[in-house]
């Protein structure tokens, strides 16, 4: 199934996922229960928009897994000891990784011409983060002998910073919202300043899970932006549940890979779907999840933009719907 890396257009992208669909009834057995019990034919789905989507919800209390294929690997949501975590079963590594290597190659650049520094302590205090993964596989990629983590050591961090601006290295800083917050406060406490460099790329991952005061996405970006002394902060969007990740250039709109796509579905009707501009709930299409379930309906509100190309909408995350768990990677309000 590595060729839905290769998808060009939309009706590629149409009949994959009627594909996928009708696999995962037959082989995932929750999912197939769910949509039994919606007492739906499935011969009369015939296009993605009558395809049931899977609440996310399900991956906490259910093992979602292709019955032919058995899984030794999976991600846990982070969260707190009291609530009961999402957890996603990988059958297949080499559909992570390649997703992973995909996208980021898609959006942003070659891995080896980055140095990948990663400050993301919550995360890095959860041994089945999905993030993590990522992050070390993007770090194996690089190869680099100055990739590593930072958790709460911030002078260590800005001192790297500012070694690698004056060697005109180019470096990406993947951070947890409220880590880089931290990380500038602590910056400004010693009356240092963060070298402005070219070569220094900023990637925010969300996750202010309740460490800072509440913000708009728009705030946050702007308090980042002035404290790294660059025009742009990217943005990266995935979650425990999925193994594709979107990317947001700057300006807070976020795209998709090609085999990757949101919908957006109205808040009280869950087989209804809203037209661009208009803000619902979000339905992620994710092929890579192909022995799970590719069909995920989130708790997170949001909207599409515009149409840029055949096969790649734009959206915009808005935030979550109101009395849904709080979770690790929560979204920031925009």
């Amino acid at each position: 199934m590595k060729d839905i890396f290769n998808i060009k257009t939309e009706q590629e992208f149409q009949q994959r996922c009627l594909e996928t669909f009708r696999y995962q009834y037959e082989n995932v057995e929750v999912y197939q229960k769910f949509v039994d019990f919606l007492n739906i034919d499935i011969s009369k789905i015939d296009e993605v928009k009558k395809i049931p989507f899977l609440p996310i919800e399900m991956f906490k209390n259910h093992q979602i897994l292709d019955k032919n294929k058995p899984a030794n690997l999976y991600f846990q949501s982070s969260g707190t000891t009291l609530q009961t975590r999402s957890k996603h079963w990988i059958a297949d590594e080499n559909l992570y990784q390649e997703s992973i290597i995909q996208s980021f190659e898609q959006f942003i650049g070659k891995t080896e011409d980055y140095i990948f520094l990663g400050l993301l302590p919550n995360y890095s205090e959860n041994e089945h983060s999905s993030l993590i993964y990522m992050v070390d596989f993007l770090m194996k990629k690089s190869g680099k002998i100055e990739n590593g983590y930072f958790l709460y050591n911030h002078q260590e961090l800005f001192y790297l910073l500012k070694k690698l601006s004056q060697e005109n290295k180019k470096v990406i800083l993947f951070g947890v919202s409220f880590a880089l917050l931290d990380f500038l406060d602590s910056t400004l406490s010693l009356n240092q300043s963060i070298t402005k460099s070219p070569n220094l790329t900023v990637i925010e991952t969300g996750g202010m899970k309740g460490r800072k005061e509440e913000m708009t996405k728009d705030e946050l970006l702007k308090i980042l932006k002035n404290g790294f002394k660059t025009e742009k902060i990217y943005s990266e969007y995935s979650m425990t549940e999925l193994l594709s990740q979107a990317y947001s250039l700057g300006n807070n709109l976020y795209d998709c890979p090609p085999w990757m796509r949101i919908l957006v579905r109205n808040t009280e009707d869950p087989f209804s779907y809203e037209s661009a501009g208009k803000t619902g709930s979000l339905n992620i299409i994710d092929l890579a999840n192909l022995h799970t379930c590719s069909f995920i309906a989130t708790q997170d509100l949001g909207k599409i933009i515009e149409n840029k190309s055949e096969n790649n909408l734009q959206f915009q995350v808005l935030g979550r719907i109101d009395h849904s768990d709080i979770r690790g990677c929560s979204l920031l309000v925009s």
